[in-house]
């Protein structure tokens, strides 16, 4: 009967309407399964696709809602305030810079004066103007004013601000250049008993070269000796001061010793326009 009635159908289907739908008709039990498979795949791929389209239109909402916009610039906006400690104010330290060098320049070379004035610099401040001191020190050492350097320098100590090694180096060099080899030899001293393994590099140099500029070789010889025992390796300059100074007292031993064992094997020159790597021989002579 069901052949029979499979068969009615197709005939109808056929003289009434195409022969289209006699094939789909052809095997009534096994269509619906395999479509029933193909719905259940689709279903989980549209599934899949749509979480995914879903979490993509939630984004794009929560992108376009003003308040989320509003929440993340507060975020942003957050981070920039979270200092806690005391900033120094830089604000206005170059004209206080500037108004400290007016002060000094008018000056006499007497320390109660200048003590005084620069405390009536600072009457009304309530931290020391560290930043505008510095600045000051620094205008000072470039137009060579040593006076006025070493006068700023040690009011700053005396108040027990700017004890750097950068203090330290400036006020070496203005010892240097005013002559005054025997209050740098006791600031020098002071450094080392204070700050024995703290010592730098540029620090040693700077004493090195005001003995070499002095012409005190057996001074340079005591500073060198400080520096290989605190294994402080010297620069170029500092090598070749050295090895003048033993020269000087007529050890030329120690002159060779020297050079070899702090100069490197090869040095740099130009030669055509290039820059070109040149052996270099320890025992020439400058």
């Amino acid at each position: 009967m069901n052949l029979v009635f499979s068969n009615e159908v197709m005939n109808t289907r056929v003289f009434g309407f195409s022969k289209c739908g006699a094939f789909t008709l052809q095997k009534p039990f096994v269509f619906p399964l395999f479509r029933a498979k193909e719905i259940h795949a689709s279903s989980s791929k549209c599934g899949t696709s749509s979480s995914k389209c879903f979490h993509k239109n939630e984004s794009m909402k929560s992108s376009l809602v003003p308040g989320a916009v509003k929440e993340t610039m507060v975020k942003k906006i957050g981070k920039r305030e979270h200092h806690v400690w005391k900033k120094r104010d830089s604000a206005g330290s170059g004209q206080k810079a500037l108004n400290l060098l007016r002060i000094i320049s008018d000056l006499p070379n007497e320390k109660e004066a200048v003590y005084g004035a620069l405390d009536k610099w600072i009457a009304w401040e309530t931290e020391f103007p560290l930043i505008a001191a510095a600045k000051a020190l620094k205008i000072l050492r470039k137009r060579s004013q040593w006076r006025c350097v070493i006068q700023v320098a040690k009011w700053m100590l005396s108040k027990g601000q700017g004890a750097t090694m950068g203090t330290y180096d400036t006020l070496l060099l203005a010892f240097d250049m005013d002559q005054r080899v025997d209050e740098a030899e006791s600031l020098w001293n002071m450094i080392v008993h204070a700050h024995t393994r703290s010592i730098s590099k540029r620090l040693f140099s700077r004493m090195i070269s005001l003995y070499d500029h002095h012409d005190m070789p057996d001074k340079i010889i005591e500073v060198f000796a400080d520096m290989e025992e605190l294994s402080v390796r010297p620069d170029e300059d500092t090598v070749r001061r050295v090895a003048r100074a033993f020269r000087k007292l007529g050890e030329e031993e120690k002159q060779k010793i020297v050079l070899k064992r702090y100069l490197s094997k090869y040095k740099y020159a130009h030669f055509k326009g290039e820059r070109v790597r040149v052996k270099r021989f320890s025992w020439d002579k400058e």
